[in-house]
């Protein structure tokens, strides 16, 4: 997966790769180089009072050490620019595919742990990219032409890297091998950690109710303490590495000079060529510790990059049409559901059954139904946050299947069952709606919605800071910016998913009253919990284990469902249900 994702964003910057390989080349000759010119000097020896032999070689080797420097700065520039550019497109890739995603795709990672992907994994595959472009490049090169320059001051001597390379490369394979699991645990335990911050964070006030910060502290402290073994435990292995590297290093170099006195004492080699060979040796052993540490970054990107690539592999279940159809021009909003089921995913039975359901335009239609029986289910079909996978959605006798999402969207105003509202001002929340909507259409908006009174109220008005998901302002407030955001947009259809439940009936009335000439040329479906909120629906469907077991009005109902009249009697005295 590594390797498939490097090939998929890196084909676009073959030539910075190129001009990085050039420059690290560059960069490993001049290394490689300078012993030479070191040895030659000591070999050959200076006559007295004749310094010229210093100065010539003296000045190649500063123009040689000018050139490494110059070359290796400029690969650097390009592996960390190669680097941050895949990165970034990355990030782009997956946050342009979640995007994509179903709520039902949503739901299967899970926020936090599409955040860490889309952060954390992507650092871990960028990292690699980079110490891949500084290091790893070089360190083949280094290595190969270290052994040829090595071989070529003495053949014999080179025995000892025939023997240390081979036992470098068993320490470096048994420790990485010992890493991958941790690695595995990391990921996965980050992604716990970010899960129960983010539910500690955004359930601050739910915990601080039912005095349970102790028991959160507690669960938070068991993840990060798993966390805290499974980078321990890799932390030991790295730390167990360097040092088993640095004494091979060092025996190998104790070996060297053993070996290397001896063909000295001999005739074999001189001393210049000893120490040229001990530095070849060094760059070797070196370029192995640079491969080493790549090693121990690989596992980890590998797993990052199997995450990623598990994200971008799901395909999302609500596909857009290859062909896409067009509304009609007449369209006004007219939904139609016609022997619609839903199951979800696994699940034994369908949530849904065979819903058949009619909402005309210029009519309220309300849903209504016990806990659990599919209201919101049935309401997220109409904007596809699900697929019906039985049956069929049809907006002005067109399936929603068929048309080009973007203008199957721009025909609805939904507002969910829990608003969310994003960080900004007011104004940039109601502009969600219709981005150049006046401040005339906001301060409409906001006076259908009953939310008028409480903005002008504030210092700044429409320019009043919203704090992430709205959590600056009160449920009811957030409710009521929600339904103003949609009214901006002035669509065909409106979708109100229980979004007067945190309204007292006083404002929930007023609101209804309001809203009426509004949407008086729109289809409106309203799912609501509260019986006050829908009474006066021109058709109310009453869904009972995910079936339609009554249709007809308040009056047709309460006369003939039992299912109506329990949910009716709940709520209201047998004089309020008849009045």
């Amino acid at each position: 997966m590594l390797m498939r994702l490097l090939r998929e964003h890196l084909r676009p910057y073959r030539g910075a790769v190129a001009a990085l390989l050039v420059f690290q080349l560059i960069q490993t000759i001049a290394t490689l180089y300078l012993p030479n010119l070191n040895a030659k000097i000591i070999d050959d020896g200076v006559t007295a009072g004749d310094t010229t032999v210093i100065w010539q070689t003296g000045g190649w080797m500063l123009a040689v050490s000018l050139g490494q420097v110059v070359a290796s700065v400029i690969a650097t520039y390009f592996g960390a620019r190669t680097a941050m550019q895949l990165g970034r497109d990355l990030r782009r890739r997956l946050f342009s595919h979640v995007q994509g995603f179903s709520a039902q795709e949503v739901a299967k990672f899970g926020a936090p742990t599409l955040i860490t992907r889309t952060t954390n994994d992507v650092q871990q595959v960028q990292m690699v990219v980079y110490m891949t472009a500084v290091f790893a490049l070089m360190a083949p090169i280094m290595l190969i032409g270290g052994a040829v320059m090595a071989m070529r001051e003495d053949i014999k001597l080179s025995g000892v890297l025939v023997v240390v390379i081979p036992v470098l490369g068993l320490v470096v394979g048994l420790i990485v091998s010992r890493m991958v699991p941790y690695f595995q645990q990391m990921q996965t335990r980050i992604d716990k950690v970010n899960g129960v911050m983010r539910e500690q964070i955004a359930g601050m006030r739910v915990v601080r109710a039912f005095v349970r910060e102790r028991r959160e502290s507690e669960r938070f402290g068991a993840a990060n303490d798993d966390l805290y073994t499974a980078s321990l435990g890799t932390g030991r292995l790295m730390a167990l590495m360097f040092p088993s590297l640095m004494l091979v290093m060092n025996l190998t170099t104790v070996a060297i000079m053993w070996f290397g006195g001896q063909r000295i004492d001999v005739g074999g080699m001189q001393v210049g060529q000893l120490t040229a060979f001990i530095t070849y040796a060094m760059y070797i052993l070196m370029s192995v510790m640079m491969s080493s540490m790549m090693f121990v970054m690989i596992p980890r990107a590998m797993v990052s990059a199997g995450r990623i690539g598990e994200v971008l592999d799901t395909s999302t279940s609500v596909l857009p049409p290859e062909s896409p159809v067009r509304l009609p021009d007449d369209a006004r909003g007219h939904l139609q559901l016609e022997q619609v089921t839903f199951s979800y995913p696994g699940a034994e039975d369908p949530v849904l059954h065979d819903i058949d359901l009619e909402a005309l335009p210029g009519r309220t239609t309300a849903i209504i139904g016990a806990t659990g029986s599919g209201k919101t289910t049935l309401l997220n079909l109409v904007p596809r946050l699900f697929d019906a996978t039985g049956g069929r959605v049809l907006l002005d006798g067109v399936d929603v299947r068929e048309l080009d999402p973007a203008q199957l969207w721009n025909r609805i105003g939904f507002v969910p069952q829990k608003p969310y509202l994003f960080s900004g001002t007011i104004r940039s929340n109601l502009q969600y709606g219709k981005e150049d909507a006046t401040d005339d259409e906001l301060w409409h908006a906001l006076e259908i919605a009953q939310a008028k009174g409480f903005v002008e109220s504030l210092d700044e008005q429409l320019d009043a800071p919203i704090d992430q998901g709205g959590t600056n302002v009160s449920g009811g407030q957030r409710q009521r910016l929600a339904i103003a955001r949609a009214l901006v947009r002035k669509p065909l259809l409106y979708l109100f998913d229980d979004s007067f439940s945190a309204l007292d009936y006083a404002t929930d009335a007023r609101l209804r009253a309001a809203l009426a000439p509004e949407t008086a040329e729109a289809t409106v479906l309203i799912v609501a919990q509260r019986v006050a909120t829908i009474r006066y629906a021109d058709h109310i469907v009453v869904l009972d284990d995910g079936r339609v077991v009554a249709q007809g009005t308040h009056t047709e109902l309460m006369a003939g469902s039992p299912t109506y009249q329990e949910i009716v009697y709940s709520q209201l005295s047998a004089a309020e249900a008849q009045a």
